[in-house]
């Protein structure tokens, strides 16, 4: 049995009946990670002394009642998320020893605490676009990560570790950041799922912030049910985190799989959101067919204000994250990569009208979308315009192209969910984005999960998989 390979939701189900030990899948884990991370280069650090103490200790803790929801699945973070004992660069030659909030690195992030609650096993941290201001994971400081469907093209970013150590199997979950598409990207580009929860609903306390304003954290996986899983195990609120909203979570889980007939769900078609590679349009379009076939109503339709609220969400974050690295890039301007010390420069010099403009934009166009979703349950679009680029080029054109369709639901903080909907002739995966209105993770998450029991995009695996069993 090829371990690395399972769902979580199967995983489990092994542990619980007793034919696979903890240990057995963070064995499997680590050596895919021999095998492949000198080529996929998803890992910044691997901890298999840590993975090996927690497998083992979720193995004598198995069989009891207490054991948590991820009980033995091992898991990685992206390079952003504090681990005590672990550093974390943030993908830079800069030491991060604190948060803006102040939480040191000697104290794990509040996601990372839920996360071993639950009774997760960590593997290490994973690589990412410098600081996360990017869409490519074409790091100078730590090296490209690659997609493992295509090493010369690109796996996203910036939480592009994250969905390379996915498809590659090197994980079973991971969690990403996200604050213009970072999580979504990745996971439409390596052809795996990204859920982008609501503005509020996940603790940002320990994270090296990016924006302020914009910023998720997010799980990321194989499956929609592994991700529901994930979402369930770190969604609630921190009321140490000054940006938590107390908003109850829904159970997830319980009707993930009750489908979407009788539902009205909106499919983009706009000047904005149809100026998208073909192939890619064709492959929404036929999702859209595709919960008809479930009995939803698909209208087409357009919406409010998407290259707007691109355009703000870029001008935001790069003002944000220049206020952040404000002494780094007084003092060390050199030590950044030249498309994030470009961006950072940009931020920098937005004027105060300017940046109160883009925030006022945020404000109207959340209400608009919120006014928008009052008369459909879930909105169905490309994640990216295109599949996967090839490596190389300009990085800022790069994010301005990839976030397109990404961006505007991180500046209206709304619940966004990608996951496979078909493939390219060349052999790229395609992304399609779920939104569903404000703290309505659980929509989005269910007609992801009717849509891939309908389907089989996620069954298919990189070629570099067989070369390497």
């Amino acid at each position: 049995m090829n371990l690395a390979a399972l769902s979580i939701l199967d995983a489990l189900d092994l542990i619980r009946r007793g034919e696979v030990l903890p240990p057995d899948l963070s064995r499997a884990c680590l050596a895919r990670i021999e095998q492949l991370n000198g080529t996929i280069n998803a890992f910044i650090t691997v901890t298999p002394e840590l993975a090996q103490q927690q497998s083992q200790l979720a193995a004598r803790r198995s069989g009891r009642r207490a054991a948590g929801a991820l009980h033995g699945i091992p898991v990685a973070l992206k390079d952003l998320i504090h681990v005590a004992g672990i550093p974390t660069t943030a993908g830079s030659r800069f030491a991060f020893a604190e948060t803006a909030a102040g939480v040191s690195s000697e104290r794990d992030a509040f996601v990372y605490t839920k996360l071993r609650a639950a009774g997760a096993v960590l593997l290490g941290k994973l690589n990412l676009h410098e600081i996360a201001l990017g869409v490519t994971n074409e790091n100078p400081h730590f090296g490209d990560c690659q997609n493992p469907w295509a090493p010369a093209y690109s796996c996203g970013g910036s939480s592009g570790g994250c969905a390379a150590a996915l498809a590659s199997e090197m994980v079973f979950g991971a969690l990403g950041t996200d604050t213009g598409g970072s999580i979504r990207i990745p996971a439409s580009l390596c052809g795996v799922v990204g859920l982008k929860p609501t503005y509020g609903r996940v603790s940002l306390r320990g994270v090296i912030p990016l924006s302020w304003h914009l910023d998720h954290v997010g799980p990321m996986a194989r499956r929609v049910v592994d991700a529901a899983l994930l979402f369930q195990s770190i969604a609630g609120y921190d009321p140490a985190d000054p940006y938590a909203q107390n908003v109850p979570c829904k159970d997830a889980l319980s009707n993930l799989r009750a489908g979407v007939r009788g539902w009205r769900v909106a499919l983009a078609e706009d000047a904005y959101f149809n100026e998208a590679d073909a192939e890619v349009l064709a492959a929404v379009q036929q999702a859209g067919r595709v919960f008809e076939a479930l009995g939803a109503q698909v209208e087409r339709v357009a919406l409010p204000g998407g290259r707007e609220a691109a355009a703000a969400n870029r001008l935001i974050t790069q003002a944000d994250a220049a206020a952040f690295h404000r002494q780094r890039l007084a003092e060390h301007a050199d030590w950044f990569g030249e498309d994030v010390r470009q961006r950072l420069q940009n931020g920098a010099e937005t004027s105060l009208y300017d940046y109160q403009q883009a925030r006022r934009t945020q404000a109207r166009l959340r209400r608009s979308f919120e006014q928008f979703f009052a008369d459909y349950k879930v909105l169905l679009l490309p994640t990216t315009p295109i599949a996967a680029p090839r490596r190389g080029g300009d990085a800022v054109e790069r994010a301005r192209l990839l976030t397109r369709f990404t961006a505007p639901f991180n500046l209206t903080g709304l619940p966004a969910l990608s996951l496979p909907c078909g493939f390219t002739q060349a052999g790229l995966p395609i992304g399609l984005q779920i939104v569903s209105k404000p703290w309505a993770e659980a929509a989005a998450l269910r007609a992801g999960m009717a849509y891939e029991q309908a389907t089989d995009w996620h069954l298919r695996r990189p070629p570099l998989l067989a070369e390497n069993i």
